[in-house]
């Protein structure tokens, strides 16, 4: 398995990388660690940690370090900035992060050196990054669902260049559908061979990232293999790892590092937007994580306006007790109540949308009560998941935190929310996705890769 720790390094900085390369080195697995590149993910963000090439350094040459995760900072790399060169210089292998990108600032963004890309959501974008010699990773995740639409480029002379991915796929998903055995079982659904989606699964995947002792049952590579049902269903009967069967080896976590948690819960006077005209409102995409730059007239009076499905999306510095943003967003569907996560990519503020004030504040001061975590709030009614590890997982059973997120989502269906609420919810700051975003300082254009005001000028 290839993980980017860029969540839990956005908290906690290099200890958060060092803990999970700990949890990997623990499993029956090679958890495999490509470093974070943008943490912050722009020069933007304020999160609990900046890492510069310096601290990348010192992780090089470590057992279980593969290369360079998503380089999310575009314009960084366009620039020439040095810092982010300096970590490029670092590792052979680079992941990239480049949602919409085309023509000459593609050009630009691989001769820097970046060899891949997972953000693709038209099939003309990927065949375009695989004609101009990226790996393509087909991502299908909770909310990013692009496997069927990137499909077709995928035949027996483009399959050495595409793997799957499953960039951000949440623990219900993974225990009632799977992982990268999902995607293959879509893949096949979808009309694909099966050689060429296992093809895609092992061997494309262990060639991209330079791991030539595995990916193909073959002389000299590693024997880690699964033993399944049929190619239809592919259900997974038994695991070898190195010949032998995995099984359950006394596994114990090591302790999570702390995680800062200061917020300062704001009063609904705080969160309140005022004027009138033309609106910058964040447009949810269904089944995608990019988003749309929606132009509605506004009165500020007239918010929550349920009936055109525009909200109020507060966003609330998690690090340093400082403000809260406020932007608009259409697309949740909720009527009433409100929810609220520390998972907020990339910074991992506290994030919430919501109906009423009192509730957006209410939600928020849930999640910092439990130091971390997810809740839904409506009337005297409250679903929460605590985020005990950095505020971003759970020590729980797998199941058990499976079982706490439907009850949430099915909450959050109650009072009108879309499927996988949390998702798009978690992706709201996320200022290295087109089009628009909100962070703890308000209305961001990630075009512009500026602030702007949530009032058109």
């Amino acid at each position: 398995m290839i993980a980017d720790p860029h969540e839990i390094a956005n908290v906690c900085g290099a200890p958060g990388i060092e803990y999970m390369l700990a949890e990997g080195a623990q499993t029956p697995l090679d958890i495999l660690v490509m470093l974070p590149s943008c943490v912050p993910a722009t020069p933007f963000d304020l999160g609990g940690a900046r890492l510069a090439a310096a601290d990348l350094a010192r992780f090089r040459g470590r057992e279980g370090v593969v290369g360079l995760a998503e380089v999310m900072n575009v314009p960084g790399v366009l620039a020439g900035d040095e810092d982010l060169r300096a970590k490029m210089d670092l590792f052979p292998v680079i992941d990239g992060h480049a949602p919409l990108l085309s023509g000459k600032d593609l050009n630009a963004y691989i001769y820097a050196g970046v060899q891949s890309d997972h953000e693709c959501t038209a099939l003309a974008e990927a065949r375009e990054k695989l004609l101009r010699g990226m790996y393509v990773m087909i991502r299908e995740g909770s909310t990013e669902q692009n496997l069927a639409d990137l499909l077709p480029l995928v035949d027996a002379c483009t399959a050495p260049r595409c793997c799957f991915a499953t960039d951000d796929r949440h623990v219900d998903m993974l225990a009632g559908k799977g992982h990268i055995d999902d995607c293959i079982r879509r893949a096949v659904a979808c009309g694909l061979e099966v050689e060429l989606a296992l093809r895609m699964a092992t061997l494309s995947a262990a060639e991209r990232f330079g791991l030539h002792d595995r990916g193909a049952l073959a002389p000299g590579r590693l024997a880690d293999f699964c033993i399944v049902d049929d190619p239809d269903r592919f259900r997974v009967l038994r695991t070898f790892k190195r010949g032998i069967e995995v099984a359950d080896a006394g596994y114990r976590p090591p302790a999570c590092p702390a995680a800062p948690l200061h917020a300062r819960v704001p009063a609904p006077r705080d969160i309140r937007i005022a004027g009138r005209g033309e609106a910058r409102v964040i447009g949810i995409v269904p089944g995608q994580i990019v988003t749309r730059d929606l132009r509605c007239p506004v009165d500020a009076a007239d918010i929550p306006d349920t009936d055109r499905d525009i909200l109020k999306a507060v966003v609330t510095d998690r690090y340093r007790g400082g403000g809260s943003g406020v932007g608009l967003v259409h697309g949740l569907g909720l009527r009433e109540g409100a929810l609220a996560g520390s998972v907020s990519h990339d910074s991992h503020n506290i994030v919430a949308v919501g109906v009423a004030d009192a509730d957006i504040v209410r939600a928020i001061g849930e999640v910092v009560r439990l130091g971390g975590g997810l809740a839904v709030v409506s009337g005297n009614e409250v679903t929460a998941l605590p985020l005990e590890c950095a505020g971003l997982m759970s020590a729980l059973p797998y199941d058990e935190v499976a079982r706490s997120l439907a009850a949430l989502e099915e909450h959050a269906r109650r009072l009108g929310a879309v499927e996988n609420p949390f998702m798009y919810l978690s992706f709201l700051a996320l200022t290295v996705i087109p089009a628009t975003r909100v962070t703890e300082r308000g209305v961001f254009d990630v075009t512009a890769f500026k602030d702007v005001p949530l009032f058109s000028e």
